[in-house]
């Protein structure tokens, strides 16, 4: 079921704010930030967000982290990011259930390695893995004591440990490995369940995997560029995903849909700032 007829370049970044009971998102190419009914235009890449308040959100731009007030539209920066790099955008992004917040960042035209993933957590903000090539699939256990993320050309989703802080422990290992298949991960939500729910970009579909790697089951959209799921709805178990129009041609392609699971999702956790 389509969601929001807007048409994404690179739809990404879906969010519900479970206070406000709302689906934010993000259109990266258009440097756009939506609603259902409105949208947010900025100057820069915006591809990634975390709620704060019940009035505010945590922003992922290509040169900074920004507070933006979701009723007036103005913009804070909390911390650069990469703002000396022009090449580098943000990409994928995720709250922690410490209330850190984890953002990678790519090339513009994607340039191999030219990325990294971070973390900002209480006014910190530390480089944890580069180089990076596209940034992707950051999300969490319920229990907070394991993050999982991709570098998509490796087809391999990769976990790490969390001390009580959130911060990684050790290694990364490897948790899923697409890698001779044709399934490309993109963004990433983890259930209540301890289920992580992957976007695989080219083929239309989210594949859902135990928490031990272990494939269930997947969903299937009209959009073939399915970029990054999110659990909303009243009961958490509407699975919003958002697509990218850019390079096919398509009336569904770039929008965003809505499909009733039996699942239910983790209410996204609220950045600390």
């Amino acid at each position: 079921m389509i969601y929001d007829d807007t048409q994404c370049q690179l739809g990404e970044g879906p969010l519900w704010h479970p206070l406000r009971k709302q689906l934010f998102w993000f259109d990266i190419l258009g440097k756009r930030l939506h609603t259902k009914g409105q949208h947010w235009q900025f100057d820069t890449y915006v591809s990634a967000a975390g709620w704060t308040s019940e009035s505010t959100l945590l922003i992922a731009s290509s040169t900074a982290l920004m507070h933006f007030d979701i009723s007036t539209g103005e913009t804070e920066i909390i911390t650069p990011l990469e703002a000396d790099n022009p090449v580098t955008r943000s990409n994928d992004g995720r709250a922690d259930p410490q209330g850190g917040f984890w953002i990678g960042t790519m090339g513009i035209d994607t340039e191999d390695g030219a990325g990294a993933i971070y973390r900002y957590h209480k006014g910190e903000l530390r480089q944890l893995y580069a180089p990076i090539t596209i940034s992707n699939a950051i999300c969490f256990a319920p229990d907070g004591k394991t993050a999982y993320f991709t570098d998509t050309p490796t087809q391999q989703i990769m976990r790490v440990a969390l001390d009580d802080q959130g911060w990684p422990m050790g290694d990364p290992v490897l948790h899923i490995d697409l890698s001779r298949t044709a399934f490309r991960p993109d963004g990433a939500v983890v259930d209540a369940a301890g289920n992580l729910w992957n976007a695989q970009w080219g083929v239309g579909r989210v594949a859902v995997y135990d928490p031990s790697g272990g494939f269930l089951e997947s969903y299937n959209f009209a959009a073939r560029q399915t970029s990054c799921p999110a659990f909303g709805g009243d009961d958490l178990q509407t699975l919003f995903c958002t697509s990218a129009a850019v390079g096919i041609e398509g009336p569904e392609q770039g929008k965003t849909f809505a499909v009733p699971t039996k699942a239910a999702g983790q209410a996204e956790h609220q950045v600390i700032l």
